[in-house]
């Protein structure tokens, strides 16, 4: 009975708790501006009022938009918004604002797309073109900046978008969208491509002309003057870089804009020879960097200095450029690898979204005739649902009970497979050890033993030089000494000491390299901590197994050894160049080696990848949570 009257509440509030008409004209107008990238009229129509969520709503997302993360902080917009407010435009705007914080403030984290989704499926519901267009806008944006990895479905959002652009502003913006997305695809290069592209500048061009929006105009004149460099039309292109350089009073929206203008410029300098003009625009690119985070920025312009300083030979400095391009590389690469969405997830997610629609639509259209046949057929449900309840409700323990049973049977066996692998981890070590002592410390004694012997026989007889014998019976007792701390040694590799993992990995690495066997160099990142002492000796028992066997199977010249701490995850990778294998063909379950590996991955709830080729050597990816 509570059901049913939640359904009729539900149904009077949309039928009655709407937003009023001049609310929704301000909504449409203020949007249409925001759109439009004319932020100034966005301004002026949008009334400065606290006591309601939408108008204070409508301002945060100007201020995101406008400011775009570079002068305000991603507190600001998160404490300021309201979430509480019965109106779903209010809700759409909620999730943009959300979005374009984890957007702007955390670079390359397609959480921003779970936010803009949510955006689009409310405001497909409310059949709101307004609000569609500026969802569907900010989806398309991730794809422009290759933060979605999918160059397939982002049609299904360009096509939508078109298709509701009914403004000149809006179909430059089209155009713009098509160019950046054109210049993704895995065909970009190809005369079919150069051909579209030449006709889309064309297109905006004309576009451009007759449209009044100075603001959006910069905007498509970047993207002209792109197309122009790719067709080596150098004279062109310089010249509308710098007329985007001449803009002024514009928001920081445009800062990226100028960035790559810049950039753009010395470039072409640079193919032209002006050496003086070349580094006088990339030092002027400089102060438009992105002030968040500069790790795009700092790469781009690394990347060109070292093209410079090699084409003008000056080697070291070449050099050393390109090792911080390198660098920047490496945690810009990093960051990327942590959360990216997969394309399966953005495909299901659309097609949920899909899904959902129709069904709305269908609500709508039955919801009068749905709401009155419940409170015809309410008694009868009611009558029913409370015959069927204690059934149910007995059938729902019963099925909980042999639910717990299960999870208790399984987790019983899981910790039998742990312990058995644990132990066998174990037994294998002991193996090891006795190995090490059998061969290394054994045949030392041996020798030992019978220096021994003839120290007694000669006591007496003294045929032999007895201090000789004396000395050498010391040396061979130093050398068991030695060999016996180099086993311990060998075991603990100064990890319980005081020196730590990525202390005792760096020493480890020399003491092999300096056998010129293999070299083996280790990288890290983001380790200025210490681990948990017994996570930091499992760690380096990991990595020791790893190198043992690249040592003896991989016949490999060199090796690295790859930390990265970020967040609550420990990202190992060991690569070698040696001969690889095929992983198709080897069972894990009889390798001793990497199936203790396995077992203590398991144990510490972490996840293992191979990939190895044959003649091209062997990578081995692990990530061990860190509590």
């Amino acid at each position: 009975m509570r059901k049913i009257i939640l359904l009729i509440i539900l149904v009077s509030h949309q039928l009655f708790c709407q937003v009023n008409s001049d609310e929704k004209i301000l909504l449409n107008k203020s949007l249409t501006a925001i759109g439009n990238i004319d932020f100034h009229f966005a301004s002026e129509i949008i009334p400065n009022r606290d006591d309601k969520p939408l108008y204070i709503n409508l301002n945060l997302y100007r201020e995101m938009i406008e400011t775009s993360g570079q002068s305000l902080s991603k507190e600001y917009f998160l404490t300021k918004i309201d979430s509480s407010s019965i109106y779903k435009e209010n809700n759409v705007l909620n999730y943009l604002i959300r979005g374009y914080s984890e957007l702007y403030y955390n670079l390359n984290n397609p959480n921003s797309f779970q936010y803009f989704f949510n955006a689009y499926k409310i405001s497909k519901q409310l059949n709101n073109p307004y609000l569609t267009i500026e969802s569907i806008q900010a989806i398309l944006n991730l794809y422009c900046d290759g933060i979605l990895q999918n160059n397939n479905r982002y049609q299904t959002y360009l096509e939508e978008f078109q298709a509701n652009s009914n403004t000149s502003s809006n179909k430059i913006q089209s155009v713009i969208f098509e160019m950046q997305l054109l210049g993704l695809t895995k065909l970009f290069g190809s005369k079919e491509i150069l051909n579209k592209l030449n006709e889309k500048r064309s297109e905006l061009i004309y576009l451009v002309k007759s449209s009044a929006n100075i603001n959006l105009n910069h905007v498509a004149n970047y993207r002209i003057a792109n197309q122009y460099l790719l067709t080596k039309n150098y004279k062109k292109a310089s010249h509308m870089y710098k007329n985007i350089l001449k803009v002024k009073n514009h928001p920081n929206y445009f800062k990226k804009h100028k960035f790559n203008s810049l950039i753009k410029l010395s470039y072409l300098a640079f193919l032209q020879n002006q050496k003086d003009s070349t580094f006088h625009y990339l030092n002027e690119a400089k102060k438009y960097k992105n002030t968040i985070n500069s790790l795009k920025s700092d790469l781009a312009i690394a990347s060109y200095e070292h093209t410079y300083f090699e084409g003008l030979k000056n080697y070291d400095s070449a050099f050393f450029k390109l090792k911080k391009a390198n660098l920047l590389q490496y945690k810009l690469s990093f960051l990327k690898s942590n959360e990216l969405i997969t394309q399966s997830e953005i495909f299901n997610k659309t097609e949920e979204t899909k899904a959902e629609l129709v069904l709305e639509e269908r609500k709508k259209k039955n919801i009068l005739l749905g709401a009155i046949l419940t409170i015809g057929l309410g008694g009868i449900i009611g009558f029913l649902a409370l015959k069927n309840s204690r059934k149910k409700q007995l059938l729902a323990e019963q099925q909980k009970e042999l639910e717990t049973q299960k999870n208790l049977t399984l987790l019983k066996e899981q910790e039998l497979i742990t312990i058995n692998a644990m132990v066998d981890g174990q037994e294998k070590e002991r193996t090891r050890i006795a190995e090490d002592l059998h061969d290394n410390l054994g045949s030392v004694l041996a020798t030992l033993k019978l220096h021994f012997e003839n120290l007694k026989f000669n006591k007496d007889k003294k045929k032999l030089d007895q201090e000789a014998l004396f000395n050498k019976t010391e040396n061979l007792i130093d050398e068991a000494y030695l060999k016996v701390r180099r086993i311990a040694h060998a075991k603990n590799a100064g990890v319980i000491a005081s020196q730590g993992l990525l202390s005792s990995i760096q020493m480890m690495a020399e003491k092999i390299s300096s056998a010129d066997t293999i070299s083996i160099e280790v990288v890290h990142y983001g380790l200025e901590k210490r681990l948990e002492n017994s996570l930091e000796i499992d760690v380096f028992r990991i990595i020791q197994e790893l190198i043992t066997n690249t040592m003896k199977h991989a016949n490999a010249p060199n090796a690295t050894i790859n930390l990265s701490q970020y967040d609550n995850t420990l990202t190992i990778i060991v690569e070698d160049n040696g001969i690889g294998f095929d992983i198709e063909k080897v069972d894990l379950t009889k390798s001793m080696g990497l199936h203790a590996i396995q077992t203590r991955i398991a144990h510490l709830k972490g996840t293992l990848d191979i990939d190895s080729t044959l003649n091209k050597g062997t990578s081995i990816i692990l990530n061990i949570p860190i509590a």
